[in-house]
């Protein structure tokens, strides 16, 4: 988990609060630890308690600062109790990471409408309520970094993924408006976009496919440097993008996907 931060600066985060959602699963996860191996104070944030909590320890046996925090950011009631526990037990939010998603592998029209629903509210709903209760304070004090974790699918489509990657292209767009809108409050938003990546998700995809074999060999395949991502390699992407050596740098869109998309 702590591998990915060997020789860099320990210390670029210092001071810093930085909250990700989704942190209890593969990316977050990792992410998370990478924020605190560089000295910042992170909330791990997730609707499972139990999996946040397991993050955190990790983080605070390893001699650095985390806690945990229950919310579900469907529900804009859970997202500002959790924002206004994170405050109050580690400051000012520097830094919101919108990692938290869920996707469903069915050509769409094969969905129902409650399935949209639940797309749409985790993977575009949930987001906007974290900005919506993290971004004023950031306007406040003048700055303030955000990175949203969308995927290639909003970039060039994927096949049996068509509201997942409507919602994803949303975020990607959402981003870029709020770079506009808040450039001169000193606040940069930018977004991560990973290919196939070898998570919990990814595998409870590939389980229920007829041929599970079939469908992971195909990923790794389509995949010109030839794996499936790993949660270690989204972590660079993301912290370079909170950090203060990206102060001028906002609105854009970054692929980390063993290059299997090459769109500019």
């Amino acid at each position: 988990m702590w591998a990915v931060i060997e020789g860099e600066n320990m210390s670029r985060f210092e001071g810093q609060t930085v909250l990700v959602t989704g942190g209890g699963g593969g990316i977050g996860g990792a992410v998370c630890a990478g924020f605190a191996a560089e000295g910042a104070a992170v909330a791990v944030v997730d609707r499972n308690l139990e999996a946040a909590e397991d993050v955190a320890a990790a983080i605070v046996e390893a001699g650095a600062s985390a806690i945990a925090v229950q919310c579900e950011i469907t529900e804009r009631a859970s997202v500002d109790a959790g924002v206004a526990q994170v405050v109050a037990e580690l400051g000012p939010i520097d830094v919101l990471v919108n990692n938290a998603g869920w996707d469903l592998f069915v050509p769409f029209l094969d969905t129902q409408p409650e399935d949209w629903a639940r797309l749409i509210d985790i993977n575009l709903v949930g987001p906007l309520h974290m900005h919506h209760a993290v971004v004023p304070s950031m306007v406040e004090r003048s700055g303030g970094r955000v990175v949203n974790v969308a995927s290639d699918a909003a970039r060039v489509g994927s096949s049996g993924e068509a509201v997942y990657a409507a919602c994803k292209g949303g975020i990607v767009s959402f981003s870029k408006a709020l770079a506009r809108e808040h450039s001169r409050h000193g606040i940069t938003f930018n977004v991560v976009c990973p290919g196939p990546t070898d998570t919990a998700l990814l595998t409870t995809v590939v389980d229920n496919a007829a041929n599970p074999d079939k469908l992971r060999e195909a990923f790794r395949r389509s995949i010109p440097m030839g794996r499936l991502g790993q949660p270690d390699d989204l972590v660079a992407a993301v912290l370079f993008f909170a950090s203060k050596g990206a102060g001028f740098v906002t609105g854009q869109v970054l692929s980390v996907s063993g290059g299997l998309t090459m769109a500019g």
